[in-house]
């Protein structure tokens, strides 16, 4: 166990910061930080402090009649949310219900062990609780960033990643997120990435019993695991790619989180990049794969800098700065190479 301010991961007073201190001293080193007390002036986070049934009324005030994926799993799984054996189905099965009829469903299942886990999850607060956000606000974080909802018993999520910076906020119950960094991913053992639970590909080894045979390179990852304890009024800020199993031990939980790409410059994303390198680069041989390797490194990852650092500005064309419509030019030219021109 950690305690609340573990000693692997820095913790912040979340009540202290604004925008910019936000994107200087916690979005860009693209490290994983506790943001301790950031919601704690949110109305839904007084309402959970007096009691369930409070929060359960504040938040149906805003709920529409709008149907919602409800993932429930049977008593006998103990809530966790995974692959069954042999990868061939899931611990849990999918309901399309009413939001409203889900969020009851959960707060009567969480005064009862015996009933199903429950939870529904990434709905946008817009959607489903149009008004929710205006009240319970981030000042940290730009408005044109979009709250979702997560909301369920007692649960155990298998570990992955997101291609998004997320900001996850407990507004009720508890939460602890295990953490690995993004270059332990060749000791997770990842599962397939287009059959999946709920969008992104798991760890195979990190819900595995420990010791598991299977996965032997797998006490290199777990070495590296930092597990961190929120309370309600608590985020923790989560750079994408970081790899993350989440545990709500509460009976009741509700979290609040945002998904956003601090550092896009326009509307192309990394993981599209990546699938795309692996149909062009991954089977080719093992030479010619270190050779653009090389190339990558050079041009993309720039380990030494930029790649025409030796001359002057004005002479680097389209590797000059993206914003300044080198963005436009290079697609305009992946576009033409890919269909063929």
């Amino acid at each position: 166990m950690t305690s609340l301010d573990s000693p692997c991961l820095r913790t912040v007073d979340g009540t202290t910061l604004d925008r910019d201190r936000f994107l200087r001293d916690i979005a860009e080193p693209c490290e994983p930080v506790v943001l301790r007390g950031v919601c704690r002036q949110w109305p839904a986070y007084v309402a959970q402090a007096q009691s369930q049934a409070v929060l359960v009324a504040y938040l149906a005030r805003f709920a529409v009649d709008r149907a919602a994926e409800m993932f429930v799993g049977d008593p006998g799984t103990g809530g966790r949310y995974d692959y069954a054996d042999g990868l061939a189905g899931f611990t849990f099965s999918r309901e399309s219900v009413r939001f409203g009829e889900a969020l009851g469903r959960i707060a009567d299942a969480a005064q009862s062990p015996s009933q199903p886990s429950i939870y529904v999850g990434s709905l946008p607060t817009d959607d489903y609780l149009p008004g929710f956000s205006a009240e319970n606000t981030l000042s940290i974080l730009s408005p044109d960033v979009g709250p979702r909802i997560w909301l369920g018993t007692a649960s155990s999520v298998a570990c992955h990643y997101d291609t998004f910076d997320n900001l996850a906020c407990v507004v009720a119950g508890r939460r602890r997120f295990t953490l690995y960094p993004p270059d332990a991913i060749a000791d997770l053992y990842v599962g397939p990435i287009d059959h999946t639970l709920a969008g992104q590909p798991v760890s195979l080894a990190a819900s595995a019993p420990p010791e598991d045979a299977r996965y032997p390179a797998f006490a290199n990852a777990r070495g590296r695991a930092i597990p961190v304890d929120l309370e309600p009024g608590d985020a923790l800020y989560l750079p994408k790619l970081w790899w993350h199993s989440v545990e709500a031990t509460a009976p009741f939980n509700v979290l609040v989180n945002y998904w956003w790409d601090g550092f896009a410059s326009g509307p192309d994303a990394p993981h599209t990049a990546m699938l795309l390198a692996m149909i062009a680069i991954a089977e080719r041989p093992a030479p010619e794969r270190a050779a653009w390797r090389a190339f990558f490194d050079h041009y993309v990852f720039r380990p030494d800098g930029h790649p025409l650092a030796h001359l002057p500005e004005p002479q680097h064309g389209i590797l000059g700065p993206l914003r300044s419509g080198n963005y436009g030019r290079i697609r305009a030219l992946v576009m033409r190479l890919l269909r063929g021109g």
